[in-house]
């Protein structure tokens, strides 16, 4: 008569996700510590430490440039560079290792079996392993996944902390093979790997990554399923045969490797940094586009928009709110700069069809609205005059000055308890979390809507 519910499980918490993560970056951690540390020796460890944890820093910050327009939690970014320092690297070392001594005792030839597993083998068990930490932040913090920008940063992070601990062996190895054999400074092997691994290519493993995490960030912004299935697959594809034809370079006659270098990594690495200063400048546009609506229905003030639209304004208003106001004040304008930019490349997605997938899509609005409401009395100033002092507006405009009333913008009614409400009224046509409440349903016709799941709209 009744049929019986099937029982179900509950989602683990991301306390609980935490700290599963936290324990299995841990102990890859220690475990690819000491294996490198057996390989190289204490001395060589050490050495190799050291010359590899220099270009780490200049490299996080070049991959964090590009998603600056709106930052993800540097909790994300960390978990990212330990996943490809610690659990990549060493899943990548067992199994090249594993795979080239099945190979060499099924052929009885180490030099074949070493050939083919640095051009076959090597780069799909790296480059799959580092794709893990795409995958793991696509499915569970796909807030902080917005699009290209981010998939990006995520790549570069991951690939950063991979390079980091494969520079740690190759530069720990040439530093004890150094030792044995009493090398000059300038002749050395560890001076020839430096030069190769730090100066002339810090940005290889980073470079193949990034197109895995391009596929991924597109996917973000698809709403067609074949389309968020497909694109990764064929970024992780493409990262593959760039990293074999790099690893397999020296097969390629005595100036292979020059060759590869000039004529494929270095066009690249020039269409990668390319590539960095367009979705920065899009992902700014989309910022400047889609908070001008929301300044026309008073939740912004129109000075906020060409601010919140500019890294130096931005810099600026934080640099001008803890002048005036501490500490505290500039962490509040840079909440406020963050949410702003999230709410924007919310409705951003809205429009493209992102929050098909995003079943909270009008609660995250609300949040971000909610949260930008608080913060406004302290951030809106100083964003403000940044936007004057950057010549943003007009010299003539005043920023504080209130925004005359819209006449399809219907006033608010005030709620008992509620703060003063804004020099504007608040769209009613924007999901709001305030203690407004509308005289009328209707909305701005500026505002397009967008179909959300269920039929809900959002204006």
């Amino acid at each position: 008569m009744f049929r019986a519910l099937r029982p179900v499980r509950a989602r683990p918490s991301g306390t609980i996700r935490t700290c599963v993560l936290l324990a299995l970056l841990s102990a890859t951690g220690i475990a690819i510590l000491e294996l490198v540390r057996e390989q190289t020796g204490t001395s060589g460890f050490f050495v190799g430490l050291g010359l590899a944890l220099l270009p780490v820093a200049p490299l996080m910050a070049a991959f964090r440039w590009p998603g600056r327009a709106a930052p993800a939690p540097w909790s994300q970014l960390l978990f990212c560079f330990g996943w490809g320092a610690c659990t990549a690297a060493l899943i990548a070392i067992l199994a090249n290792n594993f795979a080239t001594e099945w190979i060499a005792a099924a052929t009885a030839d180490a030099s074949a079996a070493d050939h083919l597993g640095s051009v076959a083998i090597a780069p799909v068990v790296e480059e799959s392993a580092k794709a893990a930490a795409l995958l793991l932040v696509f499915a569970f913090r796909r807030r902080h996944f917005t699009g290209p920008a981010d998939g990006f940063v995520v790549a570069g992070f991951t690939a950063t902390g991979f390079a980091f601990t494969e520079n740690i062996l190759y530069l720990g190895n040439a530093f004890v093979e150094d030792l044995a054999e009493d090398s000059g400074a300038l002749e050395s092997v560890t001076a020839a790997t430096f030069f190769v691994r730090i100066v002339l290519s810090p940005f290889a493993h980073p470079l193949f990554t990034v197109l895995t995490g391009l596929g991924f960030g597109v996917a973000a912004v698809s709403a067609r399923r074949s389309r968020r299935i497909f694109l990764p697959l064929l970024g992780l594809a493409l990262a593959m045969g760039m990293h074999a034809l790099w690893n397999g370079s020296s097969q390629f006659g005595e100036h292979g490797f020059y060759v590869v270098y000039a004529c494929v990594m270095v066009p690249a690495f020039g269409l990668l940094v390319w590539l960095a200063v367009r979705i920065r400048r899009d992902r700014l546009r989309a910022v400047a586009r889609e908070l001008s609506l929301y300044a026309a229905a008073g939740w912004l003030g129109p000075a906020e928009v060409p601010a919140l639209a500019s890294m130096p304004a931005r810099s600026l208003a934080r640099a001008l709110a803890r002048r005036s106001g501490g500490r505290a004040a500039g962490r509040t304008v840079a909440r406020y700069e963050a949410d702003a930019a999230a709410l924007a490349l919310l409705r951003n997605r809205a429009r493209r069809g992102g929050p098909v997938r995003e079943r909270d899509f009008a609660g995250r609005e609300r949040e971000l609205l909610h949260r930008l409401w608080q913060g406004r009395a302290t951030a809106g100033p100083a964003l403000a005059r940044a936007a004057v002092m950057e010549e943003l507006v007009p010299p003539w405009f005043d920023p504080l000055a209130p925004v005359g009333a819209r006449a399809d913008v219907p006033r608010p009614r005030r709620v008992a308890g509620a703060p003063p409400r804004p020099a504007a009224a608040p769209d009613p046509g924007l999901r709001r979390s305030g203690p407004w409440s509308s005289a009328t349903p209707a909305g701005p016709s500026s505002i397009r809507p967008c179909v959300l799941p269920g039929g809900d709209g959002v204006r």
